[in-house]
């Protein structure tokens, strides 16, 4: 391997833990809230808002940004070439799966 292709890989494994430690605070309620439905709220709507639902979709969506990174770096290590079609299809769903939360969420209030 080249030194820019181990760079590239220790890059994808720091994002993929960052991810993951991102989803563990937020699947915990702890930190700030990174959803956009609570950064673009008003201070007043902040006060009154649920935030159980849009912690959860954060947490989530962090996850499968993780696993996300995890496989384009085990990708990278092994080159197998098969691995990719599982991240494109995960970001599909990724995708489809935060279109489709924040919908159920607005649909709640």
């Amino acid at each position: 391997m080249q030194t820019i292709e181990i760079i590239s890989l220790v890059t994808l494994f720091l994002i993929s833990m960052g991810a993951f430690v991102m989803s563990y605070f937020q699947f915990k309620e702890k930190g700030f809230l990174l959803n956009n439905a609570y950064i673009y709220a008003t201070k007043e709507t902040r006060k009154t808002m649920n935030k159980k639902p849009h912690y959860r979709q954060s947490a989530i969506v962090f996850f499968q940004l993780g696993i996300i990174f995890l496989l384009m770096a085990i990708e990278m290590l092994l080159d197998t070439g098969w691995i990719l079609g599982i991240v494109i299809g995960l970001m599909i769903l990724l995708i489809i799966y935060a279109i489709a939360s924040s919908i159920k969420i607005l649909k709640k209030y």
